[in-house]
């Protein structure tokens, strides 16, 4: 029974492309934070979406019709699952990358998702001070 103590010319021949990066298992780290990360911000978007649509049920409405309520949350629901298939394509994506130590940082979907939240925000903005806020008040936007 023999020990190798020294690598041979074979052993280094056998090593997988992308295995000479120093830094390959920092940023594959790096790369799981950021889409757990990402998937913080989608289950907060779905839980947002739900807790707008059961907001309702907390004040009885003077009209009976579900109102536009219900939209907004249906809005974040949809954005938060676009945001967890989107953060594991990209995950996948960038993992592909530092293993074939091509990656390339790209603006497109920090950019994308923040136009969404601002659209969001100002949805919210726009539901909370369009509603009434006093139970016995005749109007209720729709």
């Amino acid at each position: 029974m023999q020990l190798k103590l020294k690598s041979t010319e074979e052993d280094k021949d056998k090593k997988k492309p992308g295995r000479l990066n120093p830094s390959r298992i920092r940023d594959h780290l790096a790369n799981e934070r950021t889409y757990l990360a990402w998937m913080r911000t989608g289950i907060a978007l779905l839980g947002f979406g739900v807790v707008i649509v059961r907001l309702r049920a907390f004040q009885v409405p003077l009209i009976p019709r579900p109102g536009n309520g219900w939209k907004l949350g249906l809005v974040f629901s949809l954005v938060g699952l676009m945001t967890v298939w989107l953060s594991t394509a990209h995950y996948f994506a960038v993992r592909r990358d530092i293993e074939e130590d091509t990656y390339e940082p790209t603006d497109r979907w920090v950019l994308l998702f923040s136009l969404a939240v601002m659209i969001l925000g100002t949805g919210v903005i726009y539901f909370v001070f369009t509603t009434s806020l006093d139970p016995m008040s005749p109007l209720i936007p729709e």
